[in-house]
């Protein structure tokens, strides 16, 4: 029990990991720790819900994991409590600032981490803990740096609730918002405006940690 005394929830979180990509590893498919679970668990902090990525569709999980929540099963998106399980996918462009025009399947890490916001939250680490880095997040993560992936200016007016986001990020975990990255936010905060205000809302309560 003493390991569990610092980082209980990590520990306890992985090993359940393991046992849920055992079991995707069984039907053929792949499951990864990706976005904020990957991030927390590779900074040795606690989390609390799983996100994860798989290439498994939403009709291939349901044959084994029926019970799920699959409401936005069109979008690629599986949810249970404290787990969110997304379909490695391709995105169009952003047409009303929150959401891909065209969402397409895919088998490949190195094309469903184009989609994702910043570098850190591109990370992918499979049932052996090997870690899968396109966009050099694991640099980010140890120079505590918040950076975009690709052109910030495009995503930012892909989605301008990114700009909230870095900036909990930043406040939270203690990093940098890189030089671009912080002149495309403060550039473009006009487009907060065209944001729903209740998402506005949402992410603001987050701030609150």
């Amino acid at each position: 029990m003493q390991k569990y005394i610092t980082h209980n929830l990590v520990e306890m979180k992985i090993n359940d990991f393991f046992d849920l990509a055992k079991l995707f590893k069984s039907y053929g498919y792949c499951l990864y720790l990706t976005g904020g679970s990957a991030r927390d668990y590779l900074l040795k902090r606690d989390f609390v819900d799983f996100d994860l990525a798989t290439d498994a569709t939403p009709n291939e999980i349901k044959a084994f994991l029926p019970k799920l929540d699959y409401t936005y099963a069109r979008f690629g998106n599986v949810h249970g409590k404290h787990l969110d399980i997304t379909t490695l996918r391709i995105e169009g462009d952003y047409k009303d600032y929150r959401h891909p025009s065209v969402v397409k399947f895919t088998t490949k890490l190195e094309e469903d981490y184009l989609r994702r916001d910043f570098t850190i939250n591109a990370l992918y680490i499979d049932m052996n803990l090997k870690i899968y880095d396109f966009c050099h997040g694991l640099d980010d993560l140890k120079k505590k740096i918040i950076r975009f992936i690709g052109n910030p200016v495009k995503r930012v007016k892909e989605d301008p609730l990114r700009i909230l986001r870095a900036e909990r990020f930043s406040k939270k975990l203690g990093f940098v918002i890189e030089p671009n990255s912080l002149k495309a936010m403060n550039d473009n905060k006009r487009l907060l405006e065209k944001l729903n205000s209740n998402k506005i809302k949402e992410e603001i309560k987050k701030h609150n940690f």
